[in-house]
Order: C-alpha cells, then structure tokens, then sequence
C-alpha cells in the first residue's frame, strides 16, 4: 500500500510518499517521494491575516502538482493538513474550499493541539523506547509544538505562536517566550530520565551540519556554537558556508534560537534529532486506519 500526506505549513509546502507494509499491529515504511516547495505562506498571513490571491494561486499550482504525482505513484490515501499560517487566515476556509472547488482536494485545518499529537505519535516508528518520557519540541514557521510523552502516551501538549518566519517577520509578542517557559517548566518538573527531542527542517539541517550520526545527541553547546556560527555570516556567505537553500538560510538561526530557549528551559543539555515530523505522523495515521 502506498499513502501519502501533504503537510501545508507557515514556512513550505510538502509532499511525503511512503509505501506502507502492515503486520498484525505494527507498521513498517518506506520513502518513495520527498518534495519541498517554499512557498512561505506565512509571509503573507503573520503581517496582513489574510492569504493574498498571488500565494492563493500559488498554492493550487502546488497541490495541483502534489495530486499530479500522488496519481503518478498511484497512491492509495492520502491526508492533506494546513498548519499555523493557514488556520491563523482570516480567508484560511475560503482557501481551502476555493482548492477543493478547482482539485477536490480536501485540506484539513488542524489546531495546535493536533499537530503536536501527530508529529509525537511517530516515537515507534523512530525506536523510541516506551520505558523514557520525552519532550518534543516541534519548531515550525509559524509555531512551535512541545509534547510530553510518557510511558509511550502523550500526557501534554501544547502550540505556541512562535516560529522561525514569525521571528523573522517580528510578529512573535514578548509574553508568548514566558508561555513557552512556563510551560516546559510544568511539565519537566519531577520527570526522572527525561529525553528532549527536536523535530523540524531547521534542526534537522543544524544536526546534519554537525557532523553527528544518526541516533547520535547533540549537545546544547554544539547547537548554540553553529547557530552563532550561521548568525555571523550575510546571508549570501550562510547560504554557501553551510550549504543552505535561501529560504531556509534566512530562517534557521531564529529557529536554532528557539530550540535553544527550550533546551535551556527544561534544563536539557543534549538533543535528539530523529528523521520524523507531520508528515510522518499523517502517514502513520492513516496507516492505523487499515490495521
């Protein structure tokens, strides 16, 4: 079986295809298609609240080209999710229906609290251990996720209005950091053995800078060190310094900076970085569908 999840988020649009093998309860996967598209959505919905009709049309071009290659690939589901920027818009439903009037594609809207549960629902796709707690800390364009996974169960989650194209906007408001801390404060107190994994583009690409292998943790002083590395440079000398595409290039040291204020909140002095996000969870939702 082959499923497939499109994850529109503040920072980029993208198309994940795995083929899927269920047996009995548990589910393997396997990568056939990763495509990234950045769009940037919440360029237009941090500063105006609205979608405006240039990236609306933009938008259908891109789904429009993500059902062409679901087709291709002959996918059998797929789950199509918008996250902070398109929920945020004041015209996010009219988007949507507009998209689904043109492709019949559905779009889902999910809130916050969803896209956490999803993003921390792969923990046993990624070999997680169900004897840790966990704290996830998911940062996007437009928000961050932080979950606290016990015992292999999601005991808290919540989304905060700040994220790496926020930042770079300077729409992010001071009291959403206390939120944050105070939250991550709550829920770490008096958890023994806790693990702080990082999920996204943008810790992904500090990790891989790193030079750590997979499974391996990366210190808080190593992620700090790169992030102030990366701030040091223009943008043009960051782009070729570390290899970054530029729309992640003008993104990824606010991005660094919020992992960092989490590490430091929850008193975490390494990270792990497994290969999984929203897309990812789409996909291992659907899969449990068919178990």
């Amino acid at each position: 079986m082959k499923l497939a999840a499109i994850d529109i988020g503040s920072n980029a649009i993208r198309l994940l295809i795995k083929r899927v093998v269920i047996e009995k309860e548990s589910v393997n996967t396997d990568k056939i298609l990763l495509l990234r598209v950045p769009l940037r959505l919440g360029e237009d919905v941090f500063k105006e609240g609205r979608i405006l009709d240039d990236k609306r049309e933009k938008l259908l071009k891109v789904i429009k080209s993500f059902k062409l290659l679901m087709e291709v690939n002959e996918v059998d589901d797929y789950r199509a999710c918008a996250t902070s920027a398109m929920r945020e818009a004041k015209n996010g439903i009219e988007v949507r229906d507009y998209i689904y009037s043109m492709l019949e594609v559905y779009i889902d809207l999910i809130g916050g609290e969803e896209e956490a549960s999803l993003i921390s629902s792969n923990w046993k796709m990624a070999g997680l251990s169900v004897k840790k707690n966990y704290l996830y800390v998911d940062v996007g364009g437009g928000s961050t996720e932080v979950t606290l996974l016990k015992n292999g169960q999601r005991i808290k989650s919540r989304s905060f209005k700040i994220g790496a194209v926020r930042l770079l906007k300077s729409t992010v408001k001071d009291n959403v950091w206390n939120k944050l801390k105070d939250f991550i404060v709550s829920v770490v107190h008096e958890q023994e053995n806790i693990v702080t994994i990082g999920t996204g583009g943008n810790i992904s690409k500090i990790f891989k800078v790193s030079g750590h292998k997979a499974n391996d943790f990366i210190s808080y002083h190593d992620i700090e060190e790169i992030v102030n590395s990366m701030d040091s440079f223009e943008l043009e000398e960051r782009i070729e310094k570390f290899n970054l595409k530029p729309n992640r290039a003008d993104v990824i040291v606010f991005a660094g900076e919020i992992y960092l204020f989490a590490m430091k909140s929850a008193g975490s002095t390494n990270m792990l970085v497994p290969k999984m996000g929203l897309g990812e969870g789409l996909i291992n939702e659907l899969a449990l569908r068919y178990v």
